[in-house]
């Protein structure tokens, strides 16, 4: 997994609404860039929920916030409107961005073996490196740590 001090790669995304999306569009601005498995499941819908509730602050604080996931666009477009998101998502259908920074990997659950998303957050800074990484992260109260983070840069 990509870690802080290394520069975040820069690749083509898919917003909600079909058009291309880059993280070097947020160049200039503290981005926080979290991932999660699927969404509309329980713990992304509070994780995106979470960060749209505290957006204002985020962006008080210099910084933009950008949920990802490898679900399509019509499926993130659906996850915004029913939870009423605030915060930009994109999309990463062919994982390969994913793959490249080290967020897509071998996961358990019930006995089986599948890819997918570790849940995970950077804090990138203005110039594209990573500030700080949370790998494995656990809802409750992390959108809350990672505003305290960006606060503190």
């Amino acid at each position: 997994m990509i870690e802080a001090g290394e520069q975040m790669p820069d690749m083509d995304l898919t917003a909600p609404d079909g058009s291309t999306v880059k993280l070097s569009d947020y160049h200039g601005k503290k981005l926080v860039l979290f991932f999660y498995p699927k969404a509309s499941t329980p713990g992304c819908t509070t994780e995106s929920k979470d960060f749209s509730a505290l957006l204002p602050e985020f962006e008080k604080a210099g910084a933009a916030v950008l949920g990802m996931s490898a679900d399509s666009p019509k499926r993130q477009q659906n996850f915004i409107s029913k939870q009423e998101l605030t915060v930009d998502i994109a999309s990463d259908e062919s994982t390969d961005f994913l793959e490249k920074i080290g967020v897509w990997a071998e996961k358990k659950m019930y006995g089986k073996t599948y890819m997918g998303i570790i849940r995970s957050t950077f804090l990138i800074g203005p110039d594209g490196k990573v500030l700080q990484s949370w790998p494995k992260v656990k809802v409750k109260g992390h959108a809350e740590e990672v505003l305290a983070a960006v606060q503190a840069v």
